[in-house]
């Protein structure tokens, strides 16, 4: 029997585009009542209207994931609109293609905060309220296979999501007894929008030569034989969100179509 999430009030940031659009998008499919949440309130909007359009139930809700208060008013938004909070993905991130040596600081604070800081962020006023009703949930975060290996010139991202990785397993540590299961997805070499701006910043950083090169080539040793979609998260999201993962905790799930083997 298919894991279920029918009727579980789901919080999924980053829920715009790419693998968090997908996952939404998934999930609505399966019954399950969203709050779709993005910096960008547009494309929210255009997601939740595509989720109520074949039947689902969602609600946008604009979120910076690095401000406590915003994030705050998105858990109160599910439980204003749901009645509860079940799950929450914490999807929302940013990545930067910069040689080593030419990393900031300035860029080193950008995707520390977004990634790091508003995976923490995340994670804490969820599991406050998680705790609040007593009755467990489940926090599932956006890793990377680079938070499996370290990639230059992606030092600071992989670092971020070395950083989600050890947040899944301390949350993991602090709410099991709580009933709160933390797990992570690390996706691999994803057809978004964030790899195109990989792509580009390789180009741009004189790595590589013409478009598409860096994800060509880093898609070329993938065991499946493909770069992977969006909707290959789909799968993995809906067992971690249901009651199938129930003694499933600590983990960072590698979903890469056998690139990364550990």
């Amino acid at each position: 029997m298919p894991s279920s999430v029918k009727d579980r009030s789901i919080i999924i940031t980053g829920a715009g585009r790419g693998i968090g659009e997908a996952i939404a998008m998934g999930l609505a499919a399966d019954g399950a009542r969203l709050i779709v949440a993005d910096i960008d309130g547009e494309n929210a909007k255009r997601v939740a209207a595509a989720i109520g359009a074949e039947g689902g139930e969602a609600v946008a809700v604009p979120v910076d994931v690095t401000e406590r208060a915003g994030v705050a008013a998105m858990i109160e938004a599910a439980v204003g609109a749901f009645g509860r909070l079940d799950a929450i993905f914490n999807n929302a991130g940013i990545a930067q293609t910069k040689p080593f040596l030419s990393i900031t600081e300035a860029d080193w604070r950008r995707v520390m905060d977004v990634n790091g800081l508003g995976v923490l962020i995340c994670m804490q006023e969820a599991a406050k309220r998680m705790i609040a009703q007593g009755s467990g949930g489940k926090i599932i975060n956006t890793a990377s296979i680079a938070g499996k290996q370290g990639y230059e010139p992606l030092a600071h991202y992989s670092a971020s999501k070395f950083g989600v990785v050890a947040l899944t397993q301390a949350g993991a540590r602090a709410f099991a007894s709580h009933k709160i299961n933390v797990n992570a997805i690390c996706p691999g070499v994803v057809a978004t929008e964030m790899w195109k701006v990989i792509d580009r910043g390789f180009k741009e950083e004189g790595l590589t030569q013409h478009d598409n090169e860096a994800f060509e080539t880093f898609s070329s040793t993938i065991l499946l034989g493909r770069p992977s979609v969006a909707e290959d998260l789909v799968g993995v999201s809906r067992f971690l969100a249901s009651a199938d993962s129930d003694y499933v905790t600590g983990q960072s799930i590698v979903v890469d179509g056998g690139m990364v083997l550990i």
